[in-house]
Order: C-alpha cells, then sequence, then structure tokens
C-alpha cells in the first residue's frame, strides 16, 4: 500500500530556539519554492516563518502560502504534528534541531522523528537535508510513499497470562 503525497505539498516547518534563525534565512532564500504549498508550524516558528515571507521592503507577504501554526513544541505542538504525520496530512517536514542542547521536551522530539521514519516521510534535520529535499525534482512532483510495514506488529499475538 502506498500514501500519495500531491503536487501540492503539506510541509512542517520546525525549528529549536537557538535554530530558528538557520530556519527563517532557509525559508527567505526558498519563500517561492515554498510558496505553492501549505506549510504547518510549531508555536513561535510559525509566527516567524509569516516575517519571514513578507517582502523585506513593503513589509507585506510577499507569496500567498498558507501557514497552520500549531502549539509551541514544547506545550504540544510536537506532539500534534505526530498526530497529523499519523493521520496522512504531512508529506514532509523540515526540523531543524538544536544537537547541541538538552531540550525540555526532548522525549517528544525523539517521539516526532520516530513518527517520520514509521510513517515514511521525508525529514530534513539540517540545511544541507533540507536544500537537498527542496531542489529535488520529487518537491514538485507527485510521490507514492510506500509506509513501513508494521502488520506483524498489529498481528502479533498478546499473552495476557
Amino acid at each position: 500500500m502506498t500514501n500519495p503525497i500531491l503536487e501540492k505539498k503539506r510541509v512542517a516547518l520546525v525549528a529549536h530556539d537557538k535554530r530558528k534563525k538557520d530556519l527563517l534565512e532557509w525559508v527567505g532564500w526558498n519563500r517561492e519554492a515554498l510558496a505553492p504549498h501549505s506549510l504547518y508550524c510549531t508555536g513561535t516558528t510559525g509566527k516567524l516563518v509569516e516575517g519571514a515571507l513578507k517582502d523585506p521592503e513593503t513589509g507585506k507577504p510577499s507569496v500567498k502560502t498558507s501557514i497552520t501554526k500549531l502549539k509551541s513544541g514544547p506545550l504540544g505542538g510536537d506532539q500534534q504534528l505526530g498526530a497529523l504525520i499519523a493521520e496522512g496530512k504531512i508529506d514532509l517536514m523540515i526540523f531543524f534541531w538544536d544537537p547541541m542542547n538538552a531540550q525540555a521536551h526532548d522525549v517528544d522530539v525523539k517521539a516526532l522523528l520516530r513518527i517520520t521514519v514509521l510513517y515514511n516521510v521525508p525529514t530534513a534535520c539540517n540545511r544541507s537535508t533540507a536544500d537537498f529535499m527542496i531542489s529535488s525534482d520529487l518537491f514538485a512532483k507527485p510521490y507514492n510513499r510506500k509506509p513501513m510495514d508494521v502488520s506483524n506488529y498489529l498481528n502479533r499475538k498478546i499473552d495476557l497470562d
């Protein structure tokens, strides 16, 4: 069974505080490529991404992009995003995470990254990988994603004794 990704992608954008500047630069640099897609952001990142998509001279949105803002990561935004992934409502994730600082919500981050692997959601955790993803021919085309086969897990025998 495949899970089709349409031409118009649903892109999750997430960044830890110390990586927000990098993500905003990346979004600004790629605003035209992101324009036709729907963006999903956690907390503060969503507000900052809105700003990054504005024309620096006029302060008005330079591209029409749909942005859905979830809760802040530590306040449940990571879990909201994980639920959207499990429901097949996110096609790829750009998550600039900070590997040098422990986060109060590290378990949520680990769960989020785990769910992207489980559902075979392309995930970039740094700028280089994000650049490769957005510049791929597949970014502008439909793609049939094949999720991980979990039938053995679902059909396992449960011993209640």
